[in-house]
């Protein structure tokens, strides 16, 4: 069975209440209940941190033994340089995630401290942007 560990950054802990409008209505646990259906073959853990050092503990600790990472982390996206070297110290594959499209944004958001380190970067489905990652640590084929 593959081990996949969903990670979630600063202020994910309120989707399906923060700004509906850019991140939708529903609940993360309510779509992470739908991935486990959908991958049955897969064990997919989740974890969510607002703190920069616990989300970097979180990469550290399955990082050498899970099959893939997807990483939605937030803001820190475009400021953690430790993200960044915590994705390079461990050999998972890391997909980066983003539920809005970031480059029709605020200027900002377009910039990536952390793809660099990624296996791919996957943005501006919804939440539909954690089945894609997860297609792509699996290595799903293309149509």
């Amino acid at each position: 069975m593959k081990k996949i560990q969903i990670i979630n950054g600063p202020n994910l802990n309120l989707l399906g209440k923060r700004e509906p409008s850019i991140y939708g209505d529903a609940s993360f646990e309510g779509y992470l209940k739908k991935l486990r259906v959908r991958y049955p073959q897969c064990e997919i853990s989740y974890y969510q941190s607002n703190i920069e050092g616990e989300l970097i503990n979180k990469i550290h600790e399955v990082g050498f033994s899970y099959d893939g990472i997807v990483l939605n982390a937030g803001a820190y996206t475009h400021t953690s340089i430790a993200l960044l070297d915590a994705i390079k110290a461990v050999t998972t594959p890391v997909v980066e995630v983003h539920i809005s499209n970031v480059h029709a944004r605020e200027p900002f958001r377009h910039v990536s401290m952390i793809s660099a380190a990624c296996k791919g970067v996957v943005l501006g489905f919804g939440l539909d942007s954690y089945r894609l990652a997860i297609e792509g640590v699996l290595g799903e084929p293309s149509i």
